[in-house]
């Protein structure tokens, strides 16, 4: 027995020493991955000059930073907004595409799902093209500089629907067809039993759409006019076209902007895996 044990054991090292090169590809590309992160937040604690050298370690200008950023920009006010704009974005947004998504999956006929095919060919159409057209729409709407003229055009984007449907086909028929019999209602249905079985696929929907909607820089630029209503993209780029740019409070802004989506995605990141990959509780 002994002499099995010693000659199991180059094996094993001989199978070590060829993970090694992929052990170490993956800490290059981890580190790769980390370091921006890390030179963000290093930069924040530096002077303007320091971040132009290319220092790499932490500082003492925090504070200093923090001073110049609340008394030159509307930090909070632009935090707000961004908050209120990306919750309201996420909740409707859930609610519109899930229904949609529920429709397409569990009641079938071939106009519907040829409409599906419609609507999927809307995802080819880039974002630019239909910028003039949905500006057009809002302004003769009177809704600019409104919450409703940033939430109008993501309402139902045709990712979110497909991603509800191909989920929803893990939504066993036989519960709802006894539900129904049962006496529960269509929307009954919906919100007391799909619901709280497609939770993952929620809250994986609510971390793309929640960061695309604190992201976006495009169409609010285009549909908000002023620092009242400014987001904190919209807040970051204007700091970064001036003729001087502080470099310590533009990266301690860009930290302030980053935080909330990568609090988001850590507190839902075991639901975004489960909700990617389509499982059903």
């Amino acid at each position: 027995m002994t002499n099995t044990a010693i000659r199991r054991k180059p094996a094993v090292s001989h199978i070590q020493r060829k993970l090694i090169p992929a052990y170490i590809f993956l800490t290059i590309m981890s580190f790769l991955s980390v370091f921006p992160l890390y030179w963000m937040f290093t930069a924040a604690t530096n002077t303007s000059l320091e971040v132009a050298q290319g220092k790499i370690w932490f500082g003492s200008y925090l504070s200093e930073n923090y001073k110049n950023l609340i008394d030159q920009q509307n930090l909070w006010q632009a935090m707000g907004n961004s908050f209120f704009y990306a919750a309201v974005q996420t909740l409707a947004t859930l609610l519109i595409c899930s229904l949609a998504g529920y429709g397409f999956e569990l009641y079938h006929d071939k106009g519907k799902d040829r409409l599906f095919a419609i609507l999927l060919l809307a995802m080819m159409v880039p974002q630019v093209a239909t910028l003039i057209p949905l500006f057009t729409m809002i302004s003769q709407m009177k809704m600019l500089n409104t919450v409703w003229a940033f939430i109008i055009p993501g309402l139902a984007t045709p990712f979110m629907i497909m991603m509800f449907r191909q989920n929803s086909r893990n939504f066993p028929i036989d519960t709802m067809e006894a539900a129904r019999i049962d006496g529960l209602s269509e929307i009954g249905i919906f919100f007391r039993m799909y619901f709280p079985m497609m939770k993952s696929t929620y809250a994986a929907s609510a971390v793309i759409v929640f960061m695309n909607a604190w992201n976006a820089y495009m169409w609010p630029r285009t549909v908000m006019k002023g620092n009242a209503v400014q987001t904190m993209p919209m807040l970051i780029a204007n700091m970064s076209n001036g003729y001087a740019v502080d470099y310590g409070m533009l990266m301690l802004g860009v930290l302030f902007c980053s935080l909330p989506t990568i609090i988001v995605f850590f507190v839902l990141q075991k639901q975004f895996a489960e909700g990617i990959t389509g499982s059903v509780k």
